[in-house]
C-alpha cells in the first residue's frame, strides 16, 4: 500500500451539500436542505445519543428520536425556506422520510464495524 500524499483526503468535507426535497408526491415545490459531512467523532457521538445504557439494570434502550434530533441539530446547516430545528422535527412524514435519507447515517458505520469483526 502507498502512503497518502494529499492529506486533505483524510478529513471530512467542510463544504455542505444541497438537496431538494419534494414537499408532496405530485408537487413541483421543494424544500432545499444543506447537509454537512460529519467527522468520525461526530458519528460516534450520534451513536451515543442512540443507545442509552443503564449499567445498574444491565439494560440498553435505543432512542432513534434522540439520534435524529442530534443529526438535524448538527448536520442541517440551513434550509430554504429557513426552518428551525423544531420546525424540521415537525415535518410531515413524506418530507421527513426524504430528510432521513440524506442525513448522515451513523448506523452504517456501526454495521460496517460489525461486518469487519465477522471477517
Amino acid at each position: 500500500m502507498n502512503t497518502v500524499k494529499d492529506k486533505s483526503v483524510l478529513f471530512a468535507h467542510t463544504e455542505e451539500k444541497c438537496y431538494e426535497l419534494k414537499v408532496a408526491p405530485q408537487s413541483e415545490e421543494c424544500l432545499k436542505v444543506w447537509i454537512r459531512e460529519p467527522t468520525w467523532l461526530e458519528v460516534e457521538k450520534a451513536l451515543t445519543t442512540l443507545m442509552k445504557i443503564d449499567a445498574k439494570k444491565q439494560d440498553m434502550d435505543i432512542d432513534l428520536n434522540a439520534m435524529y434530533r442530534y443529526l438535524v441539530e448538527n448536520f442541517v446547516t440551513r434550509t430554504e425556506p429557513s426552518l428551525t430545528t423544531i420546525e424540521l422535527i415537525r415535518l410531515n412524514p413524506f418530507i421527513g422520510t426524504q430528510l432521513k435519507g440524506i442525513l448522515p447515517n451513523p448506523l452504517e458505520a456501526f454495521s460496517e464495524d460489525g461486518q469487519k469483526n465477522e471477517e
